[in-house]
């Protein structure tokens, strides 16, 4: 085919609607990505000492999903166990376990061995 230095008007149809359907492809594709909500933090990760015979300092604002990392510093084995079921962590003296915090709620706990070791863990939902 001759160029002649003019443009072929069946060339400038295509060319149009390419341009047009790639915009509207960018405008389609940035809007599907974009979070319709808010995304949730990041779970986080808290320490109880178990030292003294007692739990110490429990952890404000833990939610569903963060985790408790149970550290038993005394010269005998310690559990946390909830009375409503929903964990039971047995920690070896010396020892650490960690725990995925899986129901919310005001959380009543204790130790098994030492039922005067005892606390209650405040859990928010996502």
């Amino acid at each position: 085919m001759q160029d002649t230095g003019k443009a072929h008007p069946l060339r400038r149809g295509p060319l149009r609607i390419s341009g047009a359907a790639a915009l509207l492809t960018f405008a389609l594709a940035t809007t599907a990505t974009a979070p319709a909500t808010a995304r949730s933090p990041a779970p986080q990760k808290y320490t109880v000492v178990m030292a003294n015979m007692s739990f110490g300092k429990l952890p404000g604002g833990v939610k569903v999903g963060d985790t408790i990392v149970w550290v038993n510093r005394d010269s005998v084995p310690h559990t946390a166990t909830a009375r409503n079921k929903s964990f039971d962590v047995r920690v070896q003296q010396g020892q650490s376990v960690s725990m995925v915090v899986k129901k919310a709620g005001s959380i009543a706990f204790y130790c098994i061995y030492h039922p005067a070791m005892r606390g209650t863990l405040a859990v928010a939902a996502q």
